[in-house]
C-alpha cells in the first residue's frame, strides 16, 4: 500500500501544481478503486489530501507573486457556504449516486479545459466581461464549486481557474489564487464529514507524502510547459475516467 499510495500522491500533486486543479478528480477514484475504501470515506479523505496539498502549492505561487489573496478570500468565502450545503446534501445520497454525479462533473471539467483556449483567443488575451456580470457569475461559480466540493470531494479548480481568468486575472495568478480557494473549501468539507464517516489517517498521510513533492515539482515545471498541451492531455484522461465511473456505477443507479 505504501509505495502505491505515495506514487499516486505524486500524480495528484503534479496536476494541482501544473493546472491549479484536477487533483481531487484523481484522488477520489484512487481511494475507491486503487486503495479500496468506501465512497463516502474516500470523498472525506480526498478533501484532507487536496486541502493540505493545495496549501503547499499556494505557498509556492505566493513566493513567486502569483496569488491574489483578496480575490481568494472573497471567492472562497462564497464557495465555503456551498461546501457546507454540499456535505449536508451528500448525507441523502448513496455512494453510487455520488460517483455518478462525480462522473458528470469530470465530463464538464474536460469540456471546460478543451474550450478554455478558444475562449481566451476570442477575447484577444483579455477575458474580462462587464463588471456587474463578472460579479454575478463569480458568486454563482463559487456556490457551484463549493457544492461540488462538499458533495463529491472535487476541489473545483477546473471551474475556479477559468472563472478567475474571465474576471481579468492572468493565467498564473488564477492558478495560484485557485489553490488558496481550494484549500479553504477542503477544510470546510473535511470538517463537515469528520465524525460522520470513518477516516484512515494513515492513508491520508501516505498519499499526502507523495502529493507535496508532486505539487512542488508541478509549480516549478509550469514555467516551462505548454498549458494548452497539458489541458488537452488531461481532458482526454478525464473523458476516459468518466466513462469508467459511469460503467461501474450506472447499473447501481438503474
Amino acid at each position: 500500500m505504501l509505495p502505491v499510495s505515495v506514487a499516486f500522491g505524486v500524480l495528484i500533486g503534479l496536476c494541482l501544481g501544473l493546472l491549479g486543479g484536477g487533483g481531487a478528480i484523481l484522488t477520489v477514484p484512487i481511494f475507491v478503486y486503487v486503495l479500496g475504501f468506501g465512497v463516502k470515506e474516500s470523498i472525506a479523505m480526498s478533501l484532507a489530501v487536496v486541502g493540505a496539498t493545495s496549501l503547499v502549492g499556494a505557498a509556492g505561487h505566493w513566493r513567486d507573486g502569483h496569488v491574489r489573496l483578496r480575490v481568494a478570500l472573497v471567492f472562497g468565502a462564497v464557495a465555503m457556504v456551498g461546501t457546507y450545503l454540499g456535505t449536508r446534501l451528500a448525507t441523502w445520497l448513496t455512494g453510487a449516486q455520488q460517483l455518478a454525479i462525480f462522473a458528470v462533473a469530470i465530463v464538464t471539467a474536460a469540456v471546460i479545459m478543451l474550450r478554455r483556449r478558444r475562449t481566451d483567443d476570442r477575447h484577444g488575451g483579455d477575458s474580462r466581461g462587464p463588471s456587474s456580470l463578472r460579479g454575478v457569475f463569480t458568486a454563482a461559480s463559487g456556490l457551484a464549486v463549493g457544492s461540488l466540493t462538499g458533495l463529491v470531494g472535487i476541489g473545483g479548480g477546473f471551474v475556479i481557474v477559468p472563472t478567475l481568468v474571465w474576471g481579468g486575472l492572468p493565467m498564473r495568478d488564477a492558478v495560484g489564487t485557485s489553490l488558496v480557494t481550494i484549500a479553504m473549501n477542503c477544510v470546510v468539507g473535511f470538517l463537515s464529514y469528520l465524525g460522520d464517516v470513518p477516516i484512515s489517517w494513515m492513508a491520508i498521510a501516505l498519499v499526502t507524502v507523495g502529493t507535496i513533492p508532486g505539487i512542488a515539482i508541478g509549480t516549478y515545471l509550469i514555467r516551462f510547459l505548454s498549458q494548452e498541451t497539458l489541458r488537452r492531455a488531461f481532458a482526454v484522461l478525464l473523458f476516459g475516467l468518466a466513462a469508467y465511473l459511469l460503467y461501474r456505477n450506472l447499473p447501481a443507479l438503474l
